[in-house]
């Protein structure tokens, strides 16, 4: 009989690569992870891994085990759910990952409207980077995640994991209000409209700043040497940034890379350079230094948790809380209505 444990050490190398990688993600020394393996491989009657340098490639024998421990484990997650929903009430441990706007903006409510419903649950948020939410979930180190996409940067498919659409947001470009000013001027020329002009204002009363902006890529082309600040590379907030720039013809000067929108917002305040920044970034004080451009990309937020885990009551629970906590002025998507 296969060792459950050992299949999802296997399903995470098929995933990392590396024992050195899997042994660091799960807490495991790698002659251990080597050690299960072995075993694992022992039980199976053939061999499941050969090696490739410092790396480890799964044989075809192995890369199909992978497939059935992928449908064993969302059973089990499935199994775990009908249990959890048998017993009476809700309690324990939440682990939740979010990133940084979403922990400020959405996640408190979400929490307070959990601890009303559901007292016994233990909800523990941990500030993740959704580029880092596969692994953890897949390791069992969070339950339950908030994600992003934008539309140049889409959503991976993951093994081993679902996701529910949350809300949408839309993007602003976030520039000095002088700069903005010049490169408006620049970017329409003779006979622009007042009312196009208008949706470059210094003010973040959103609900003003018209639906349809101006062209997307002349708006980032007129700040095309201008020095920008975007996120940390690695992130799915820089590729946006960079990709979004290189669309409209130009690779940014990156000057500043900052992962708090706050901070880029007090950057660019300071006449440091300019950045795109989502609708939760931009919530808040408007800042007279700052002008605001609507953009015509969005960032789309998601629920995501491992498969089989949709109907596990704790997961379900704080999905419900988390939608009753997302503000009115975000656009909520059909399905998650």
């Amino acid at each position: 009989m296969l060792d459950v444990r050992r299949l999802r050490l296997l399903r995470e190398l098929a995933r990392r690569g590396t024992i050195a990688a899997v042994a660091e993600a799960l807490a495991f020394s790698p002659s251990a992870v080597s050690q299960q393996l072995g075993v694992l491989e022992r039980e199976a009657g053939l061999p499941l891994l050969e090696r490739t340098g410092r790396r480890v490639r799964l044989t075809p024998a192995g890369q199909n085990l992978v497939r059935h421990a992928e449908a064993v484990l969302e059973r089990l997650e499935q199994a775990d759910a009908e249990l959890a929903e048998a017993r009476s009430g809700l309690a324990g441990a939440l682990r939740i990952g979010a990133f940084p706007t979403a922990v400020r903006a959405i996640v408190p409510a979400a929490l307070v409207t959990l601890a009303r419903r559901h007292p016994g649950l233990e909800p523990m948020v941990s500030q993740t980077d959704p580029a880092a939410v596969a692994h953890a979930l897949r390791a069992g180190d969070l339950d339950v995640a908030l994600i992003h996409e934008y539309d140049f940067v889409p959503a991976q498919k993951e093994p081993g994991l679902a996701a529910e659409p949350l809300y949408r947001e839309a993007m602003y470009l976030a520039a000095p209000t002088g700069a903005t000013a010049d490169a408006a001027t620049a970017a329409d020329g003779p006979g622009r409209d007042d009312d196009e002009r208008a949706d470059r204002r210094p003010a973040r009363n959103l609900d003003r700043i018209p639906r349809q902006g101006p062209d997307q890529g002349s708006v980032l082309r007129a700040h095309a040497d201008d020095p920008w600040i975007t996120a940390t590379p690695g992130t799915l907030c820089h590729a946006m940034a960079l990709r979004a720039c290189q669309a409209a013809g130009f690779t940014p000067r990156i000057r500043h890379r900052v992962d708090e929108f706050p901070t880029v917002l007090a950057l660019v305040a300071a006449g440091q350079g300019v950045a795109v920044v989502p609708q939760l970034g931009v919530m808040g004080p408007a800042d007279p230094a700052v002008s605001l451009t609507r953009l015509l990309m969005e960032r789309r937020t998601m629920i995501a948790y491992r498969s089989g885990a949709a109907a596990h009551p704790a997961v379900a629970a704080f999905g419900a809380a988390l939608r009753a906590a997302v503000p009115p002025e975000l656009a909520t998507p059909p399905s998650a209505a």
